[in-house]
């Protein structure tokens, strides 16, 4: 047999194989029964912020959790309306991050781009988003809107302890964190 024949098949077998690998990496997350939003079903409520338990091997709520983060989530559900999120702040690390339903995320923001005592922001859908007036006196420096791609999902807060005798404390922080139905004023 010659050379280039053998070189075909190899070649022929490579691009089958990276075609079935990147298949499979791509279609797995949407076909995994226990995604984070299904393991954090049982634990918390719908538009209210819940405190996470702090993890150990082998009770984590979601896989390889961090455990020198406090982490708070709020699962939202924004068919009722826009949701509003007010997280304090503190000399440590802070951060919040958007998923939607299917585990993809689409925002985060930290403390230090926060630039305030509070991090605070409107999450709505692109309709609820469309029907806000456009008021010229709020910039948008004073109001942050994230639009979310879908109804439902998932806010992570997590708050870096540096030293494990300040996780308490972190802990204490998170749960001031509030998550619930924002007031929105409809267009004219």
């Amino acid at each position: 047999m010659p050379v280039t024949r053998w070189l075909a098949w190899i070649l022929a077998g490579l691009i089958l194989g990276g075609i079935v690998h990147l298949s499979s990496v791509l279609i797995l997350p949407s076909a995994a029964p226990q995604d984070a939003y299904s393991r954090l079903l049982p634990m918390t409520e719908t538009n209210k912020m819940s405190l996470l338990p702090m993890p150990t091997p082998e009770t984590a709520a979601v896989p390889f959790m961090d455990p020198a983060f406090a982490s708070a989530v709020c699962r939202y559900d924004l068919s009722g309306g826009p949701l509003k999120l007010q997280a304090p702040i503190s000399q440590s690390y802070i951060s919040v991050s958007f998923y939607s339903r299917q585990g993809i995320a689409y925002y985060a923001v930290n403390d230090r781009a926060a630039g305030r005592r509070t991090i605070e922001l409107e999450l709505m859908t692109p309709q609820q988003r469309g029907q806000v007036p456009e008021d010229e006196e709020v910039t948008a420096a004073d109001r942050l809107i994230i639009e979310s791609p879908s109804p439902t999902g998932l806010i992570v807060l997590r708050a870096l302890a540096p030293e494990p005798g300040q996780l308490p404390r972190m802990r204490g922080l998170l749960s001031a964190a509030q998550c619930g139905a924002a007031q929105v004023a409809q267009q004219k």
